[in-house]
């Protein structure tokens, strides 16, 4: 099932407003990894191009340790964005990273990967983001590549109104994010506000797009955000969002544009067709990521 967003443009520059909330659901992956799902849960399945979001945070080494040891993609990408602590990726291809405080990874599985991401701390706190994108059937069995993204490699934007950006996909103004050469022509932005600091983005109207507050609360018209709560944006070309008068917000803006193609799901595999999935199961099974 799918959040249907229209996509038509709005008229006038309208604003983009919350036409849906969704609360993270706790969830557990890899070997025993604590998170919170966001999209990707019954009250969220996917909203395209968007299949999944987790948000990891805690301070106890139990939560999160044993990390995600080797595991495979195929048929999406997954973007790994870190607000604290530290971790070890490998996959079967040699490639070797390491994901620290306020980098970002952007893989693109395409055919298949099998890959790992372990802690590289015993204590502390583990917190940030994985969000999977899906891809268009052509480019589905595309080769693998990644784009690992420093710290100092995203650009932070001071906005003025007590707000703040750092631009991992996308353009504000005129700075634009790392990331390049993705098919959903992504948006990708973290935003501080200090309290009662606000700030007016544009968005394609074309794209859907969701905010995501992780800490303090927003306000988007007359909707308010808690920390932890997913807003979905209707149609619009710009999206306003305020902080409280006495407290900071952070949250994450992302859009990207819908493919309008059929998702099965299984797993770690994101295809088209069933048929496409019981393939992808063989291909593993034998070997052939």
């Amino acid at each position: 099932m799918s959040v249907a967003i229209s996509n038509h443009p709005a008229s006038n520059g309208a604003g983009r407003s919350v036409v849906k909330t969704v609360r993270g659901m706790a969830a557990s992956d890899g070997a025993g990894v604590r998170l919170s799902r966001v999209i990707g849960q019954p009250a969220l399945p996917d909203l395209d191009p968007f299949l999944m979001l987790d948000e990891f945070r805690s301070d106890d080494a139990k939560d999160y340790i044993a990390g995600f040891p080797d595991h495979p993609h195929r048929g999406f990408e997954t973007v790994t964005y870190m607000l604290a602590g530290r971790m070890r990726h490998g996959d079967n291809q040699g490639n070797t990273g390491l994901l620290r405080a306020g980098s970002a990874q952007w893989m693109t599985a395409g055919r298949g990967i099998v890959h790992s991401e372990i802690p590289e701390q015993e204590n502390g706190l583990m917190w940030g983001f994985q969000l999977w994108v899906n891809l268009p059937a052509r480019l589905k069995m595309t080769a693998p590549r990644y784009q690992d993204i420093e710290p100092e490699a995203i650009p932070t934007v001071a906005l003025g109104n007590g707000a703040t950006v750092r631009v991992v996909a996308g353009r504000v103004g005129d700075t634009s994010g790392p990331v390049s050469g993705v098919v959903t022509e992504p948006i990708y932005l973290d935003f501080a506000l200090s309290a009662g600091g606000e700030i007016s983005q544009a968005l394609p109207s074309s794209h859907n797009a969701f905010l995501y507050v992780y800490d303090g609360a927003a306000r988007v018209g007359s909707s308010r955000l808690e920390r932890g709560t997913l807003g979905v944006l209707g149609p619009g070309e710009r999206v306003e969002v305020a902080a409280e008068a006495d407290k900071p917000a952070r949250f994450i803006l992302v859009a990207g544009k819908p493919i309008g193609e059929p998702v099965v799901k299984y797993g770690p595999f994101v295809m088209n067709t069933e048929s496409e999935i019981r393939q992808a199961i063989t291909d593993f099974r034998a070997g052939r990521f």
